[in-house]
């Protein structure tokens, strides 16, 4: 079934024959990516969107992976930051922000001669609110992972099956996602996230979030890892380094980490 799959998704970037690559450097857009390389060579190429939502370290990963993997890859500027209604962070806010991604991109793509511009979208992100998915449509992107059923599990054995180092890559999403509804984004806010969540996995965290609630960091790390934060990290430190960075109070969330969980507020207001 695993096989079937690559194999349907190397015959869909043989159709394709151009494409050009929505490329974040995670695991999802990594296999896309790849694929798209294995099957096109140099007319496949892979474009990383550079902002104030992207860690500088997120930056680099996507820079070494897309040189390990040999795709040509490019960076380009977006500037979703000037649009207010991406800043003021209104429940549809990644709307704006794959708007502004894909008006950069798909004008690139069409002075290159690409017919494509192919994004990392699986299955499971159809079966949640993903706003920026419809803004990419409206542009005619692709998500050939979505349009095969590809799951994020089945992303992560194909990385494997392919010998990527990074298969099992924890998700990333852009540090806007960081904040509530509502609560006003700015670069100042995006980099004190950004450095402290950089600062957890210094320690050796990886797959965590630093939620952002006014002048409050909530840190949410694995529910299985809660005590062994609290008993083997040095808490006054790591709180001295949070207020470096811009923070006053921090906190630790005992639910701990759960993707989309800032999203729960939507379901709770249609009840």
């Amino acid at each position: 079934m695993l096989t079937q799959k690559l194999e349907q998704l190397q015959t869909l970037f043989r159709e394709m024959e151009r494409a050009l690559i929505a490329y974040s450097g995670g695991v999802d857009s990594t296999l896309v990516a790849k694929v798209a390389y294995d099957v096109l060579g140099d007319r496949a190429v892979a474009i990383t969107a550079e902002s104030p939502s992207l860690l500088p370290e997120d930056l680099e990963e996507a820079r070494i992976q897309a040189a390990t993997m040999g795709i040509a890859h490019e960076i380009v500027q977006t500037h979703e930051m000037s649009n207010p209604n991406y800043t003021s962070n209104p429940v549809n806010r990644c709307y704006f922000c794959k708007s502004e991604l894909h008006d950069t991109l798909k004008p690139l793509a069409l002075e290159r001669g690409y017919p494509y511009v192919v994004d990392g979208v699986n299955a499971d992100d159809l079966m949640d609110y993903r706003p920026g998915i419809q803004a990419a449509k409206e542009r005619g992107a692709r998500s050939p992972l979505a349009e095969l059923g590809i799951s994020k599990a089945e992303v992560r054995e194909l990385s494997q099956f392919l010998g990527l180092s990074w298969w099992d890559k924890p998700a990333q999403p852009c540090l806007s996602s960081r904040f509530p509804y509502g609560e006003e984004i700015t670069i100042a806010k995006l980099q004190r996230v950004g450095r402290a969540e950089n600062h957890l996995r210094t320690l050796g965290w990886k797959n965590l979030r630093v939620r952002s609630d006014g002048e409050t960091a909530r840190i949410e790390v694995q529910p299985d890892q809660i005590k062994d934060f609290v008993l083997t990290t040095d808490l006054p430190t790591l709180v001295s380094a949070f207020q470096t960075y811009g923070f006053l109070y921090v906190t630790l969330d005992l639910e701990g980490y759960r993707s989309g969980k800032l999203n729960q507020v939507l379901f709770a207001a249609s009840v």
